[in-house]
């Protein structure tokens, strides 16, 4: 185990293994809140950049994330270990999001800055992921970065979601299909649909 801690014994750079992460639980169902909170500290930051890319809002993915813990909180008792605790809780923040949106009956789409930021598992995205510092680049940047978010709010939210998952988080097939409560193949099926659209919609940035 290797933990990084700031004042009052928070966590805040985690490597736990899940049987460490099964004694939190059960110490946070004993009523011992401090055990809770290292259980935030390891996930909030990634819960929070999920939600954040299919929200597309600061402010909405804060409040979620919050939702996400409280909610979380208030069902361990029914955390039955079939998943990681990882998978588990960032189900109930996928879901809180998807709701979230559906109830703003609103599109959103993932910042570009994050492809070109963190890393990409398809070479359709990483070719759009790559930027070069001149001034032409620049200009095409900008202009497929609204081109993308137009391809991008095209889709629905779950395909979003998956993409988000799989691209932005890396998680994989299996993982996202857990948390979606689909099928490893529903989750290929969606990631290659949202691949055919982004081909088809940015056909003209895109390098084969």
């Amino acid at each position: 185990m290797q933990i990084a801690a700031k004042d009052n014994n928070v966590v805040t750079e985690v490597s736990l293994h899940p049987d460490e992460v099964y004694d939190l639980v059960t110490l946070a169902l004993d009523g011992d809140f401090s055990a809770f909170d290292k259980i935030m500290s390891l996930y909030k930051e990634r819960l929070y950049s999920v939600i954040y890319n299919i929200t597309f809002n600061h402010n909405d993915a804060a409040d979620l994330t919050q939702e996400t813990f409280v909610k979380a909180f208030r069902s361990l008792s029914k955390f039955k270990r079939k998943s990681s605790f990882f998978t588990w809780i960032y189900r109930i923040g996928v879901n809180m999001a998807l709701t979230h949106l559906k109830k703003k009956k609103a599109r959103k789409f993932f910042s570009f800055d994050q492809l070109i930021n963190g890393e990409s598992h398809h070479k359709e995205i990483s070719n759009l992921a790559t930027p070069e510092k001149s001034s032409v680049k620049s200009t095409l940047l900008n202009e497929l970065h609204e081109k993308l978010n137009e391809a991008l709010s095209e889709l629905s939210d779950k395909h979003r979601t998956i993409v988000v998952l799989f691209e932005i988080d890396g998680l994989s097939h299996k993982e996202i299909a857990t948390i979606m409560k689909c099928t490893e193949g529903t989750v290929r099926s969606r990631l290659h649909y949202a691949k055919l659209q982004l081909q088809s919609l940015l056909g003209d940035y895109i390098k084969n």
